[in-house]
C-alpha cells in the first residue's frame, strides 16, 4: 500500500502572495530601539520551501547605502492550531525562543507575540496594487500599542510586468 503524499492546503497557498524579490521605503518611528527614528530601504527575498508548505524570507535594511539590519524567517501553516507560524532570527541577536502566531483578518496577515521584552504585533497588508505593507508595533501590556516601523514594498517581477504593459500601450499609440 502506497502512502499518498500530502499537498499544500489553501492556507499554505495564501503565502504564495509573498514570494518574490521585494523592495520599499521604510519609516522607523522613534522608539527605545530607534531613538532618532528615520527612513530606510528594505529588501526581501521570499522563496517557497518544502514543496509549498512554507516560505523563507531573507530581509536586509539599508540606510545611507549601508546594511544596518538583516533577518531570516520561516513561515508555515499549522492545521492543528489553525494559524500561521513565523520563526524569525536577526542581526540584533533575535532568535525565536517561541514561535509567533498569526491569522488573516481581511487583507491582513497579523502576527502577535508576547515575550520577556513585552508584546509585539506584525501586520502584513496585501494591497490591491500588488504591493505589501508591513507595520511593526510594540506594547508593554498588549493593550496600548506604539508603532515602531512602517514599510511598503513592491515585487521586482511585478514592476517588470507593469513596465512591459506600459511599453505595449505606448507602442499601440
Amino acid at each position: 500500500m502506497t502512502m499518498k503524499m500530502p499537498k499544500p492546503s489553501k492556507f499554505h497557498k495564501k503565502l504564495e502572495a509573498m514570494i518574490g524579490d521585494w523592495s520599499g521605503e521604510e519609516i522607523m518611528h522613534a522608539s527605545s530601539w530607534e531613538p532618532q527614528g528615520g527612513s530606510a530601504v528594505g529588501y526581501y527575498k521570499v522563496r517557497s520551501i518544502a514543496g509549498g508548505f512554507g516560505i523563507t524570507q531573507d530581509y536586509e535594511q539599508k540606510r545611507d547605502g549601508k546594511v544596518t539590519f538583516t533577518g531570516h524567517s520561516v513561515l508555515g501553516y499549522d492545521a492543528k492550531e489553525k494559524c500561521y507560524l513565523w520563526h524569525w532570527s536577526d542581526s540584533m541577536g533575535g532568535v525565536p525562543s517561541t514561535v509567533t502566531r498569526g491569522k488573516w483578518s481581511g487583507n491582513k496577515l497579523v502576527f502577535e507575540h508576547a515575550g520577556e521584552m513585552g508584546h509585539a504585533r506584525y501586520t502584513h497588508t496585501f494591497h490591491r496594487d500588488g504591493s505589501i505593507g508591513f507595520a511593526m508595533e510594540s506594547s508593554p501590556d498588549g493593550q496600548q500599542w506604539s508603532r515602531m516601523m512602517d514599510g511598503r514594498y513592491t515585487n521586482k517581477a511585478a514592476g517588470k510586468a507593469t513596465a512591459k504593459k506600459s511599453a505595449k500601450k505606448s507602442a499601440k499609440k
